[in-house]
């Protein structure tokens, strides 16, 4: 059949389409669909700058660090004592907090102020806060992540010529339309 409606044989490849001249409309299937090839590099950065990410990555770094250097078998960690069970403790709570400042960077306040005090503590309880590097690192990635502020929107400046154009929109005030300002040092002005 020459307008693509198809019966018998061919009936499976296009019914009622004619699929050998789609033009691109949109109703191709989505593997078709040519994508973009930096999406995902796209959604990555986004991603990545909406929140303290660097923080949490050497947050993250000082914890592992922390808790792999006392590893060993169960047997030789229960002999280590205060070295090596709360050395893994706190390289454990520290990757939590460095995940929670990824995942939730609503709690980043917190987040960074418990990696410090973890961090700080380390250098006591843990070889010397994972030998000094761990320790460092944490109270680096911790006051990364404290310090951390998200960025505010910035409002899309509007044209003058649509609000002209647009009948019955009402145009922002502008600094001739702003009250007087009072000075404190002046007294103020009488009126008849």
């Amino acid at each position: 059949m020459a307008d693509g409606t198809g019966t018998g044989a061919g009936a499976g490849a296009g019914i009622g389409t004619n699929a050998g001249t789609d033009t691109g409309t949109g109703t191709e299937p989505a593997a078709v669909r040519p994508r973009s090839r930096r999406h995902p590099w796209a959604a990555w950065r986004r991603w990545r700058k909406a929140r303290p990410f660097w923080g949490g990555l050497a947050t993250v770094l000082a914890g592992a660090e922390i808790s792999a250097i006392p590893l060993a078998p169960l047997k030789i960690m229960l002999h280590q004592g205060i070295a090596g069970i709360p050395s893994v403790l706190m390289g454990l709570v520290m990757i939590l907090m460095g995940l929670s400042a990824w995942f939730a960077p609503q709690y980043r306040s917190l987040a960074g102020v418990v990696t410090v005090m973890i961090a700080a503590a380390a250098l006591v309880m843990s070889n010397l806060g994972g030998f000094l590097f761990g320790t460092v690192l944490g109270v680096v990635g911790g006051g990364m992540v404290f310090a951390w502020q998200p960025v505010a929107p910035v409002p899309a400046p509007e044209s003058s010529q649509a609000s002209a154009t647009e009948p019955g929109r009402a145009t922002p005030p502008g600094p001739h339309d702003a009250p007087p300002a009072h000075h404190p040092h002046l007294p103020p002005k009488e009126t008849r």
